[in-house]
């Protein structure tokens, strides 16, 4: 996906690092509107998307960070895998033993 974005970019390699960076805005604005428009939140609108929009817009959001996360750095799997363990490491610092 960020060898085709950058393929298609015609923006110095700053600005549609940024453009990039602002896309993830968009995608979370859209897995708000997907989960009022399940809940039928709007009373003007009703109820207009499914938790299945709801899955598929979440699913946007992680593509778009991670091609946002690629752009800055060509190690992006490694460097989330990292974090992850990090993550994964410090929740079983504060999840209460089990047993």
């Amino acid at each position: 996906m960020h060898a085709w974005l950058d393929s298609h970019n015609r923006r110095e390699p700053q600005e549609a690092l940024l453009l990039r960076m602002l896309k993830l805005s968009e995608e979370v604005g859209e897995v708000a509107e997907a989960v009022i428009g399940a809940t039928g939140q709007n009373p003007r609108k009703g109820t207009t998307h499914t938790w299945d929009d709801v899955q598929s817009e979440l699913c946007d959001v992680i593509v778009t960070a991670m091609v946002a996360l690629r752009t800055l750095t060509p190690d992006a799997a490694a460097v989330l895998a990292a974090h992850l363990r990090h993550v994964d490491a410090r929740a079983k610092i504060v999840s209460p033993p089990t047993g």
